[in-house]
């Protein structure tokens, strides 16, 4: 699967612009920072709030904002990153920090998706009260996209 993976992401048209201008990678590599970044920028203080860390303010006014913030990270995060494997994809799928970052996405999402779709999350964004299951959410997420942050400074030394 990975093998077919690599495949497809090195016949990308953007690879091997990619692995030809220093500068098209490094702007690249630009975006998908700017990506991660919105990603945390977003999910770091809604998840302090699911938690209960953060009192204030209110999730009717910073959950919808934030999460399509969030939303939008994930977008140009994920797009920038398969454009940056592409140049090199077998090497970068056999690196065990990507994977790894692959995996903690992965669990962030499908974590977006329980909480996004939960009761307690449309009665909290209403102005209802944070229930248990949110506030596991809550944690769960920071933890996952904390450790892919980690996983994915690790792609390079590893």
């Amino acid at each position: 699967m990975l093998q077919a993976l690599a495949d497809l992401l090195s016949a990308l048209p953007s690879s091997s612009l990619l692995a030809r201008s220093a500068t098209l990678y490094a702007l690249v590599n630009a975006a998908h920072i700017l990506g991660v970044c919105l990603i945390l920028g977003a999910v770091i203080p809604l998840d302090l709030r699911l938690i209960g860390v953060l009192r204030g303010p209110s999730l009717v006014v910073i959950g919808p904002f934030l999460s399509h913030v969030a939303a939008a990270g994930v977008m140009i995060a994920v797009l920038t990153g398969l454009a940056l494997i592409s140049v090199r994809p077998a090497e970068y799928l056999a690196n065990p920090a990507l994977r790894w970052k692959m995996f903690l996405i992965m669990i962030a999402l499908v974590n977006v998706a329980v909480v996004h779709f939960s009761d307690g999350w449309r009665r909290a964004i209403s102005g209802g009260r944070i229930v248990t299951g949110l506030r596991i959410g809550g944690a769960v997420s920071l933890s996952a996209w904390l450790a892919a942050l980690v996983a994915g400074r690790m792609i390079g030394f590893l």
